[in-house]
């Protein structure tokens, strides 16, 4: 049996799977599926608990992320950075914190929430992050 025989019977690899014809959009006269279309996202930081009320950051107090990072807490920044990664994303973590009041909101009307605390054990720092899906 000669190489190029046995591709094609076998089906061996890459090679075998273009010399089969079979299976390429191109092969069948059909143009490949368009991207799925990306979702963007605004990301809000809310302070959401600060018990010890004498650190830098007040209850209620709204960062734009990434415009305002330079207002928030390094040390709090740097928690907070790879959830928020991931929800720019459109990753949902899947924890949801049930019968706690850091109870999460998973994509209701476009909007998640995540929350995080203050790596230092003196702050008692928590954050909302909230997702809000950008229509357009």
């Amino acid at each position: 049996m000669k190489r190029r025989e046995f591709i094609e019977k076998t089906g061996c690899g890459l090679a075998g799977f273009i010399a089969s014809g079979t299976g390429l959009a191109s092969d069948q006269g059909q143009a490949p599926p368009p991207p799925p279309k990306r979702v963007k996202y605004n990301i809000v930081v809310e302070i959401y608990e600060n018990k010890k009320k004498r650190r830098c950051h007040k209850v209620g107090e709204k960062f734009k992320y990434p415009e305002d990072i330079g207002k928030i807490c390094p040390w709090f920044l740097s928690s907070m950075h790879d959830p928020i990664i991931l929800l720019k994303q459109g990753v949902t973590l899947p924890w949801r914190y049930a019968g706690t009041p850091y109870e999460k909101i998973i994509n209701k009307d476009g909007v998640t929430t995540e929350y995080i605390r203050c790596p230092d054990p003196t702050a008692n720092l928590v954050a909302k992050i909230i997702r809000t899906e950008v229509s357009g």
